[in-house]
This record gives structure tokens, sequence and C-alpha cells, in this order.
């Protein structure tokens, strides 16, 4: 069983998806974890299920974190985490809040912890040229995760990208890096980031 995971926390345009497929492209192992989804929008990327089948997982501990977005439910199982680790794969999460990143850790595996941010410019130009039909939504995201990180400025990292500055290759040979030996979180200035 592999010991390893990573976590991408970002906002709307940040490059999660991007980057999680550069890091398959670097090393096979790596594969995206596909979130339990109940409700409208995107369908790929995700299991669709019901809102009654994430509350019997959260009733019978099943979870690991549980949230609500863009008119539509999202859910991580213990179940799929655990499949993942014992094929041997190194699942990438995609989180958009602090408070599932925290859920997440208790999971016993050695997180790699990484913090995608942009610009509010550039998710507004990614999010329209890739066609998203909720663009004012999604800014409204980028804003509520910008306050979500100045709400935890001393939570640890072990890796903060600017996705706007860095390509998604860089990013992900930095994060492959960072799994490889064990890259320790760190606080980092938040503040300076976000501004």
């Amino acid at each position: 069983m592999t010991s390893a995971g990573v976590i991408l926390y970002g906002p709307p345009g940040s490059g999660k998806d991007t980057v999680s497929a550069e890091l398959a492209r670097l090393r096979p192992a790596y594969e995206l974890f596909q979130r339990l989804k109940a409700g409208p929008g995107r369908s790929t990327g995700y299991r669709l299920t019901t809102t009654e089948h994430i509350e019997d997982l959260e009733r019978s501990g099943g979870l690991l974190y549980r949230n609500a977005r863009y008119s539509a439910e999202y859910a991580i199982d213990r179940g799929e985490v655990s499949a993942l680790l014992a094929a041997e794969r190194i699942p990438i999460l995609h989180m958009g809040q602090v408070s599932g990143v925290r859920a997440i850790e208790a999971f016993p595996v050695r997180w790699v912890k990484v913090l995608l941010w942009c610009s509010e410019e550039a998710t507004l130009a990614r999010c329209t040229d890739r066609g998203d039909k909720d663009v004012a939504a999604r800014l409204k995201v980028w804003h509520e995760t910008r306050q979500d990180l100045l709400d935890h400025m001393g939570d640890s990292w072990s890796l903060v990208l600017r996705t706007d500055e860095v390509s998604a290759a860089q990013a992900a040979r930095s994060i492959n890096k960072a799994v490889a030996v064990g890259v320790a979180s760190q606080a980092h200035d938040i503040l300076g980031l976000v501004r």
C-alpha cells in the first residue's frame, strides 16, 4: 500500500485539473479522486449519486468530508480513498475549503498539501476560455477561497504555487518531488499571496 496522497487546494481556475493531468503524465500511479456528487452541473470527474446516499455514508461514518457548492452536494468517502491506496495509487484530492483539507488530513496517509493560487483575472480568463456557464458563481467562490485562506493564515502547506506564474508541468514536477522526498508542511505568507 502506498503511503502518500496529494491535496490540491485552490479557487476555481487555479489549475487543479490541469496540474492533476500533468502529475498523471509524470507518474501513472497518480490518480484523481472522483468525489461523490449529488446535484446539477458538471458530471465529468465525479461519481454521481444521491443526497440520500451521501447522508447514509455520513451516518455510518463513511465520509471524510462533505460540502455543498454550486447547488450540489459533494463528498469524499473513506472507502474510495482506501481502495486507491490499496491499489498502490497516489490519490489526488481537489479541495476548495480549508476545513476540508483539515478533515482529509485525519486520514492516516502522508499528505502533501499544495495551495494553488492565481489572480482573480486569471480565474476569469480561464473560466471564460473553458466555457463555464457559471463564471459569476466561480468568481464569487474565488473571493470565498481568498477569505477562507485569510481566516486560516496559520495553517501550513507543503507547497504554495502561483499557477499564473508557473506552468502546470512545472507545478507537477514540484509536487512530484515533494511526494518523493516527503516535504513537511510549514507556514507561508498567505497575506502576501492573496493581495
